[in-house]
């Protein structure tokens, strides 16, 4: 094993959480799971390589969609125990959905307002740290479909 490698913290089953980032505007595009052997290859080959918990095997980012993630730097958090991938996502499609991103929900309240600091309900529910209406929040999509994953995956 390479000696950095040996630097990073995988969990009981040999994983560790990767946040793929596209490099050039910051956003976050998805999370998946790497082992040693799909990190090594990622940092020999410059593409993105994960481990597929569903497949049971490596999943090179790509291989059936061509949305392949080419490698612009690696980095380690502060605990060694989750990675971030600075890449660029090719054909701008990096979630199955057919979404830039795989993070295209957001919790909204019943107005369809974001629930967040700025979504307050008054001014002392603020300073109680009271987010509006909590209980009828609901997960609203705001990102665009790019690309109908029927014609992704062939």
């Amino acid at each position: 094993m390479n000696s950095w490698i040996s630097d990073v913290k995988f969990d009981e089953k040999g994983l560790i959480p990767a946040i793929a980032q596209d490099a050039d505007t910051g956003v976050i595009l998805m999370v998946a799971w790497m082992n040693a052997d799909s990190l090594a290859e990622t940092a020999r080959t410059g593409r993105a390589v994960y481990w597929s918990r569903s497949r049971g095997r490596l999943w090179r980012k790509g291989e059936e969609s061509g949305h392949v993630q080419h490698l612009r730097e690696i980095r380690l958090d502060c605990d060694a125990d989750v990675l971030l991938l600075k890449v660029k996502q090719d054909g701008g499609i990096a979630c199955h959905t057919g979404r830039e991103s795989c993070f295209y929900r957001r919790l909204d309240d019943n107005q369809g307002q974001a629930i967040g600091i700025d979504n307050v309900l008054s001014a002392p529910a603020a300073a109680a740290g009271q987010l509006a209406a909590p209980n009828d929040a609901v997960w609203n999509s705001i990102e665009p479909v790019l690309k109908d994953p029927e014609h992704i995956y062939k």
